[in-house]
C-alpha cells in the first residue's frame, strides 16, 4: 500500500509532537510494561521520590490530572503497595503521599529503564539537540492553554 501524503500536516508542531509522542508511548509500553506500570504512575513515583511532603492536589496539578482521576490512580498505587497516604500533622485535613520501600525500589528501577529507553528512542538527536528539544517542549507546555 502506498504511503499517504502527509506534507500538509508535517509543518504543524502539534502533528509532529503527536507523532513523536506515539513512538515514545509505544517504547514506554514495551520497556516499562513488564513492570505493570502506567505512564502516569511512573510520573507519580518519580515526583514523590523527588519531592518530600507532596500531596494529591500538587501531583494532580503537576501532571494535569483531575482530582477524581488522581484519587483513583493513587488508590490503585496504594493497593499495589507503592505509595502511602499519610495524614499531615500540621493540617489534619491534608494527606501527604509517600513512597513505600517497594515504591522507592520500583521508582529507581523504572527511572533507569526510562533513561535507557529514551536514549534509544532519541538516538537520531545529538545531546545538544535533545536538550534543546526538551527545553522548547517544556516552554510550549508552560505557555499552552
Amino acid at each position: 500500500m502506498d504511503a499517504l501524503d502527509s506534507s500538509r500536516l508535517e509543518h504543524l508542531v502539534g502533528y509532529a509532537a503527536t507523532r513523536a509522542s506515539v513512538q515514545l508511548k509505544r517504547s514506554f509500553v514495551r520497556h516499562l510494561g513488564p513492570l505493570s506500570l502506567k505512564a502516569v504512575e511512573f510520573s507519580i513515583l518519580v515526583l514523590v521520590a523527588a519531592n518530600e511532603r507532596v500531596n494529591q492536589k500538587q501531583l494532580g496539578q503537576a501532571l494535569d490530572v483531575s482530582p477524581p482521576n488522581m484519587a483513583v490512580t493513587l488508590d490503585r498505587m496504594v493497593e499495589r503497595g507503592w505509595v502511602l497516604r499519610v495524614r499531615c500533622s500540621e493540617d489534619r485535613r491534608s494527606q501527604r503521599i509517600e513512597l513505600t520501600p517497594a515504591g522507592r525500589t520500583l521508582a529507581a528501577r523504572a527511572e533507569k529503564i526510562a533513561a535507557t529507553m529514551e536514549d534509544a528512542a532519541l538516538q537520531a538527536l545529538a545531546p545538544r539537540e535533545r536538550a534543546t528539544l526538551i527545553k522548547l517542549l517544556m516552554r510550549v507546555a508552560a505557555g499552552a492553554g
